[in-house]
């Protein structure tokens, strides 16, 4: 086994600790070392945000020579996050090696009661950046601009069907709401929008290329190499300025006069039961991996803007924004 720079510093005092313990006639135990991130859990299907979150971080992990071995990606779909979430309660509360992708979407499912436990249930280690929300539609769509989809929608809420990776109520589906509101569209007629839900950004826009749904409402980070390939048409970017090359030609719901933002943070989560030792050895890992130039690439190439929060200023922001999502959902009259 490779042994790390740091190792290697810290074993000279170690060994000085030892012999001053040795010699007092004191048993000796030395900091053991916390166990390597071995596995990413994705809660979700291949080629979604959280399947792109694990393998991206996975792979930089190893590249990067801060895990001795390849970190192995397990894809665990179902419920928008909630089969993994009690897999990790019910059987690896404790598992210091195991990470579990995560974001906005997750936070919202749990303040709206979908998964087995709360905010507590988990040790929440760090968010690594952001993602955007995106309104796109296939590339025949009749709905050739925001304005026109929007129309549609308030004219006739039942007119347009539209879809994304979170059920109702789900972040996908109250940023599409927000955005219906933000053009007229009464707060008793948005019970009428039609909503499909999908496992992943990726098998939503799918589907739409298929004919089966007019609109997807998801993070451009799922669905890059859609847009990349011209097999779909954005109708906005939920942002508050333009985003970085390759994708700052795309328009923004603002600067069509919809002042609407959706963004949607990535990150990571542990059981419960984790030690604060390897808690702690998690969250330095991966700001280790946030401050290299390797993750900014990364994170830019697919629409991500790098972000960090790690450790208790996780924790807090994670139950913060559970509390905001509960309140506005209960304004929209998903959960009572």
């Amino acid at each position: 086994m490779a042994i790390s720079p740091r190792t290697l510093a810290l074993r000279p005092l170690q060994t000085l600790a030892a012999t001053l313990l040795l010699g007092a006639g004191l048993a000796v135990s030395t900091p053991s070392q916390a166990l390597p991130i071995s596995e990413c859990l994705a809660p979700a299907d291949p080629g979604g945000g959280w399947d792109f979150t694990c393998r991206s971080v996975g792979k930089l992990l190893y590249d990067l020579e801060l895990v001795d071995s390849p970190v192995q990606v397990v894809n665990m779909p179902g419920g928008v996050g909630a089969v993994a979430f009690s897999n990790v309660a019910g059987k690896r509360a404790d598992d210091s090696d195991l990470i579990v992708a995560t974001s906005t979407v997750g936070i919202t499912q749990i303040a709206q009661g979908r998964y087995p436990g709360g905010v507590d249930t988990m040790r929440w280690l760090a968010m690594l950046g952001t993602d955007v929300g995106v309104i796109l539609v296939d590339d025949d769509s009749p709905y050739q601009s925001l304005d026109d989809l929007l129309d549609a929608l308030v004219e006739d809420p039942s007119s347009v069907v539209l879809s994304g990776s979170s059920g109702a109520g789900g972040w996908d589906h109250i940023r599409a709401l927000m955005l219906a509101k933000a053009a007229g569209l009464a707060s008793d007629q948005t019970g009428k929008v039609r909503w499909v839900q999908f496992d992943g950004g990726g098998p939503a826009v799918t589907q739409m290329m298929g004919g089966h749904v007019d609109v997807v409402s998801t993070d451009l980070g799922e669905i890059a190499g859609f847009i990349k390939s011209g097999d779909v048409r954005v109708l906005a970017v939920l942002a508050d300025e333009p985003l970085a090359p390759p994708f700052d030609d795309l328009p923004t719901a603002v600067s069509q006069g919809y002042d609407v933002t959706g963004y949607n943070w990535r990150g990571f989560y542990t059981g419960g039961e984790v030690s604060d030792a390897n808690y702690q050895a998690m969250v330095d890992t991966l700001k280790t991996l946030y401050d290299s130039p390797e993750w900014k690439q990364v994170a830019e190439r697919n629409g991500l803007v790098p972000l960090w929060r790690g450790g208790d200023a996780f924790d807090t922001f994670v139950r913060d924004t559970a509390d905001q999502v509960e309140s506005i959902s209960r304004e929209i009259g998903v959960i009572q």
